[in-house]
């Protein structure tokens, strides 16, 4: 005896709907999908050439110009090739990484590819569709589809002994896996909104944005191959306010210093651990992503005004961030 399964008839506003759906990811796959390689990369060793990895990479301009993640092309002597959906395969070159923001700048050999359009990942609201455009386990030119999860994710990433944060990462439940880090996020529009550079957990993946910063930051690699930074040389991380420095300044929370390098800008300010720093440049400061936003080149050599408490004590000290070395 075989059994029967009712299925009910879509509405036709859910027909309607699905169709869209449909619509947007399939036209949205047709635009990207030519501008997206697929990156077998390769190292030198005693014995040649080997491989080192795989990844997907997006190209930004005709000439050749492809952006990535860093951890996919990072180590030393690193080059490789990279595949298009339409079959063709060239030649690339790494021209700069940069580890603390998770991108990298390639080369390729050719004149003709089809450049992606940067969008602004300011505007992406949660719940908005997405598509991952990649080469998940080496299936090049795979799509899937989903939304933003959530906003404002912080990354931790790390060159050498030096930690920062990526700010404003984007979560996505489109599904990711090894070999996506370095392709795109697009949404509906077309527009490369982020790099996707992580799975967090089943179902859920985590994309470098494109905004303000991340495209100074591939213009500088672009340009010199590098992106530099200011620092000053403070561990540290929040801590309440004492309730009197809290009514004066109406927030809740400044930077608590843990550590002060040896040498650095911040001792030769007069900095100390335990000192609360709760403003620098005229700028609020609650935590080490305040600090953070500020360290990038103007900043380096340029006199800040710094307050901070000490005790009961109100300092105004004058910090001139030096140049972090990678």
């Amino acid at each position: 005896m075989s059994a029967t399964i009712d299925h009910e008839p879509l509405l036709p506003a859910e027909e309607d709907a699905l169709d869209a759906y449909s619509r947007v990811v399939v036209s949205v796959a047709e635009r990207v999908s030519p501008s997206i390689g697929s990156l077998r990369v390769m190292r030198r060793s005693r014995s040649g050439r080997v491989p080192a990895g795989a990844g997907s990479a997006v190209a930004l301009t005709p000439d050749g110009f492809m952006l990535t993640s860093a951890h996919v092309v990072s180590g030393s002597g690193r080059s490789g090739r990279v595949a298009f959906v339409d079959g063709r395969e060239l030649g690339f070159e790494v021209v700069g990484l940069d580890r603390l923001s998770d991108l990298a700048v390639l080369r390729a050999d050719g004149d003709a590819l089809e450049p992606a359009v940067l969008g602004e990942a300011e505007r992406l609201r949660v719940g908005q569709l997405v598509v991952a455009i990649g080469n998940p386990n080496g299936f090049a030119g795979s799509v899937t589809a989903g939304v933003v999860s959530a906003l404002g994710r912080s990354l931790p990433a790390r060159s050498g002994r030096t930690v920062r944060y990526i700010d404003n990462v984007i979560q996505t439940d489109a599904a990711l896996n090894p070999g996506n880090s370095g392709g795109a996020l697009v949404d509906s529009r077309g527009k490369v909104v982020g790099v996707n550079t992580a799975v967090a957990g089943v179902g859920l993946g985590l994309a470098v944005p494109i905004n303000t910063a991340t495209r100074q930051i591939i213009g500088a690699l672009m340009r010199d191959g590098r992106v530099r930074r200011a620092y000053i040389g403070i561990a540290g991380g929040p801590r309440p306010l004492p309730p009197q420095a809290r009514v004066r300044l109406g927030r809740k929370a400044a930077l608590e210093i843990v550590e002060v390098a040896e040498g650095s800008p911040a001792q030769r300010a007069g900095l100390r651990p335990e000192d609360l720093i709760v403003e620098l440049g005229g700028r609020p400061v609650e935590r080490a992503d305040d600090v953070q936003r500020l360290m990038n080149d103007a900043a380096i050599g340029r006199p800040l005004p710094l307050r901070a408490l000490r005790g009961d004590r109100w300092l105004d000290l004058e910090l001139v961030p030096g140049e972090l070395s990678s």
